[in-house]
């Protein structure tokens, strides 16, 4: 036992500096880390973190609604991903919402978030499979970073709008809900303007809402994917069709 006790006590004479070393530097990380996530906590920031929000105009007002928030990292499946999508975030400003995602990697991005939604909204298919009746409409979604100094908490916004509302957004502005609405009410109005000029920004879905029956009285939405024509860099077009007949 005293041969144990020694030869211990002779490793840590001769590696004291590499054991002080090392703890030290976990001290160091642990300290930063908390240090960034205050400081992310004080900015508001959550840009890890992908919201989808469906925005509508419903008796001359302008409603906004979270369909799924999810960590970023869940929906594109990639750290890397995750954190590119972050840098072409940072290139936003105030006015201009849209995140410039390369074309090379916009269908990628996009088509995640088709895929977390399909997910989320699967009934309307079985739906559809069994006959049942089913309502569609068709949505625009891209990704957005509101940079406005009134937008409360900082993140990648995947914004969900019905196509029509958006290709014909009324001249005068809605009532809010909440003053700082308004930085969405020029968001959408960036996205018309851009959707005219540069479609590819955005990903088109329909969605397939199933009807009411005697057998069931929830409306609940869904949407799946088919292949439709590729983009212009080669890479396949995903857009969502209800799965009926």
């Amino acid at each position: 036992m005293q041969e144990f006790i020694e030869a211990i006590s002779q490793q840590l004479i001769e590696h004291w500096i590499k054991l002080i070393t090392a703890a030290g530097f976990m001290l160091l990380g642990w300290y930063f880390g908390k240090r960034r996530e205050s400081q992310k906590w004080r900015n508001r920031d959550f840009l890890d973190r992908l919201n989808v929000s469906l925005n509508t105009i419903e008796d001359n007002e302008l409603r906004i609604r979270t369909l799924l928030e999810a960590a970023g990292e869940t929906v594109f499946l990639n750290k890397a991903a995750t954190a590119q999508l972050k840098i072409y975030a940072a290139k936003t400003s105030p006015g201009k919402p849209i995140i410039p995602v390369p074309a090379a990697d916009r269908w990628y991005y996009l088509n995640a978030v088709l895929n977390e939604i399909s997910e989320r909204f699967a009934e309307g298919l079985l739906w559809a499979d069994n006959g049942l009746p089913v309502i569609k409409q068709k949505y625009l979604v891209c990704l957005t970073r509101e940079a406005e100094g009134d937008v409360r908490t900082q993140k990648i916004r995947a914004m969900m709008i019905r196509k029509d509302l958006l290709q014909n957004l009324p001249r005068e502005v809605p009532r809010l809900e909440k003053p700082h609405h308004r930085t969405r009410w020029q968001t959408l109005q960036v996205m018309a303007e851009t959707f005219t000029r540069q479609p590819d920004d955005f990903l088109e879905l329909e969605v397939a809402i199933p009807g009411v029956t005697g057998h069931n009285k929830q409306t609940l939405p869904t949407c799946t994917e088919i292949p439709a024509k590729p983009e212009r860099d080669g890479s396949p077009r995903i857009e969502v069709l209800p799965a009926g007949p």
